[in-house]
């Protein structure tokens, strides 16, 4: 059902008048829109649990279902804003106390409590029955005893997201019925961005309890966002209504559809010919075309997100950082900015963003695009031509191929042998059983600390030495002591070390751009967009 041209105002006078019209039926009063989204994929792990799917698809779609008790200013600049939790206080420098809204509604009807909170944390939602307490013994408690929930057999991805999130997460207790205590085993300035990040989701203990089993749960998860679950077809579609519950007002969508449309073409033609309103993951070079009709528009802008390309050091030729920095020097990352994105985008100060604040380290820049530089490097390293894989997905991020194939070409110009090999999905492009080399991957930060993003992704607990494409000595140590230092300069300086390491000396990555989003949508929507992946449909961001 595609969005019909009603007035919100007139929506809601019907609603009240009906209050005083019992022969009404709820479903005629309803005369709210209904939507229709065409994507490029809705979710890649035929899941809807965050901590599974912690991706940019993922993010999108979970901005509808799922809420954190801080939240993020998704119409500003991603500010931290009271979510679940209507205040919060530190206690001290391991401790964060919060106050929870009361009278919070989950899709099921439930009121949301503390003890929701405590079991969101839990081993048996989170960090799996072995993770390790360092013998403290009430790692997670509450005032109400529940039955811990068994046999959901949780995907091993589960508690290494988890266990990446919060790796040293003590206890969560319940003070009582709307006040919840994180406390941690050490010093942390982060703990109010990692509770606040995508992950740390708030979800519904008796919904989960009466699940059959994980993967039954993670398809029709129950939270408080202003969106419910209806239907999930991995790979296909997501429907969803409102939640009229919702303690954020009334949901301005009846309904909402998510389809996946992977080609671009067929998303742009859908959109043109009325199947759907609104289109994710335009293209710059399509933005003119789109916005010559004048139905249409195109909203979007650079999020807190960038595009990156790593590298596996197990392989042959990579094992010698000198290759891996030619790789870095031989890119032409402005010409990729102008001529793929239309310079809707930029080239940053390297895996950073300003929101950082005090932690931004200035004067820090990508490595120089300097192909003689990077000749004399594969020189130095005695390379002689041979073929090195470059595992790509076909336009699972916005111009990934057309990167790629530039790439490609200004790699060559260097002396570097690099071949594309054409994937089918992330299972294929992690895959160990042959020689990885080069692949794409993109790097968020969840909140505005180094350790969101640096650390959690490159780090030792993070995916690429995970799955053991890279690893540094110096690094591993760094992380772990900039998880619990507190003195802002020397977090600083740390940091500053990091970035040397990773993409300088010993290169696990090297950034690319900035990333953008561009949503395509009807003009006579007024909507706006977020400067992240998510998509704001509450009751302020929504009228035709």
């Amino acid at each position: 059902m595609f969005l019909r041209r009603r007035s919100l105002i007139a929506a809601s006078g019907l609603a009240a008048t009906s209050l005083a019209l019992p022969c009404v039926s709820l479903a005629q009063a309803d005369r709210r829109p209904s939507i229709t989204i065409a994507v490029q994929q809705i979710a890649n792990s035929a899941a809807l649990e965050p901590l599974r799917e912690q991706s940019n698809v993922g993010q999108r779609v979970f901005s509808f279902v799922f809420e954190r008790l801080i939240m993020q200013d998704l119409l500003a600049k991603l500010e931290e804003v009271p979510g679940l939790a209507e205040s919060w206080k530190r206690l001290d420098e391991r401790t964060v106390e919060f106050t929870l809204r009361k009278g919070v509604k989950f899709h099921n009807g439930d009121e949301m409590t503390a003890d929701d909170v405590v079991f969101t944390f839990s081993r048996d939602r989170m960090f799996g029955p072995d993770y390790d307490i360092a013998s403290t013994k009430t790692l997670f408690t509450s005032v109400l005893i529940r039955d811990s929930v068994q046999g959901k057999n949780l995907p091993p991805e589960v508690p290494a997201v988890a266990k990446r999130l919060f790796p040293a997460l003590e206890k969560v207790e319940a003070i009582d019925k709307y006040t919840v205590r994180f406390t941690n085993r050490t010093p942390d300035v982060t703990m109010e961005g990692r509770i606040g990040r995508l992950g740390s989701d708030i979800v519904s203990r008796r919904a989960y309890d009466e699940a059959k089993n994980w993967l039954d749960w993670a398809r029709a998860p129950v939270s408080t966002g202003p969106y419910k679950v209806r239907a999930f077809v991995p790979d296909q579609s997501l429907t969803l209504d409102a939640h009229d519950e919702y303690w954020g007002g009334r949901p301005p969508l009846k309904s909402v559809t998510i389809v996946v449309v992977p080609e671009v073409a067929t998303r742009i033609n859908g959109l043109l010919a009325g199947q759907f309103d609104f289109i994710c993951d335009v293209p710059p070079d399509q933005i003119p075309g789109i916005e010559k009709n004048p139905k249409f528009e195109v909203l979007g802008s650079t999020i807190v997100n960038h595009r990156i390309t790593v590298f596996d050091k197990n392989h042959p030729r990579l094992a010698d950082p000198r290759i891996r920095q030619a790789f870095t020097h031989a890119i032409d990352r402005q010409a990729i900015v102008d001529a793929l994105w239309s310079g809707r985008t930029r080239v940053p100060a390297g895996l950073q963003w300003e929101f950082y604040g005090p932690m931004f380290v200035e004067n820090w820049t990508v490595p120089a695009y300097d192909p003689a530089k990077a000749k004399a490097l594969l020189k130095a390293a005695n390379y002689k031509g041979d073929p090195i894989p470059y595992r790509l997905l076909n336009n699972y991020y916005t111009n990934q191929v057309s990167t790629a194939q530039v790439l490609v070409e200004m790699w060559r110009a260097a002396g570097l042998n690099v071949q594309i090999e054409m994937k089918e999905n992330w299972q294929q492009i992690f895959d160990a059983n042959s020689p990885r080399a080069v692949r794409d991957w993109s790097n968020s930060a969840g909140f505005n600390d180094p350790i969101s993003s640096l650390v959690a992704q490159h780090g030792p607990q993070g995916q690429q030495q995970q799955v053991g494409e890279w690893t540094n000595e110096e690094m591993n140590k760094l992380s772990v002591a900039m998880e619990v230092e507190t003195d802002m300069g020397k977090r600083k300086a740390m940091f500053r070390r990091m970035l040397e390491i990773c993409e300088r000396e010993d290169p696990a990555y090297t950034v690319l751009h900035q990333n953008a989003t561009f949503t395509a949508k009807r003009r006579d929507i007024r909507w706006k967009a977020s400067p992240s992946f998510a998509m704001e449909f509450r009751a302020n961001n929504f009228s035709v």
